[in-house]
């Protein structure tokens, strides 16, 4: 099992998803910190890869409003303002942790 295998994802509370990694390490991101780096085709584009969705105009207040698997190797958000077309994979959300931290010890 690699350290990008998540053990437990959960929804905390409206604002947030904490996903337990394999390795100990924990990640914790805001529902406005997930929909700001979105990478779906609405929000990047897909010749470029240039983000035509400006991260800034995020709301702090944003939610989400549903969490599901995508198979084995990612997850989709709905979140408040509507948005759901982006499929986060699991390196995707480790390698972009907001507050990255030494995994925890054994």
């Amino acid at each position: 099992m690699s350290a990008n295998s998540p053990l437990v994802i959960r929804k905390s509370d409206p604002t947030k998803v904490e996903i337990d990694w394999a390795d100990g390490h924990r990640t914790v991101y805001s529902a406005a910190e997930l929909r700001a780096i979105c990478p779906c085709a609405h929000c990047v584009d897909e010749m470029t890869g240039v983000r035509v969705h400006d991260p800034d105009s995020v709301s702090e207040a944003l939610t989400q409003t549903d969490v599901r698997m995508v198979g084995n190797y990612a997850i989709t958000v709905q979140f408040s303002d509507g948005h759901h077309t982006g499929i986060y994979p699991f390196p995707m959300l480790r390698e972009n942790d907001p507050r990255p931290q030494e995994p925890a010890a054994s």
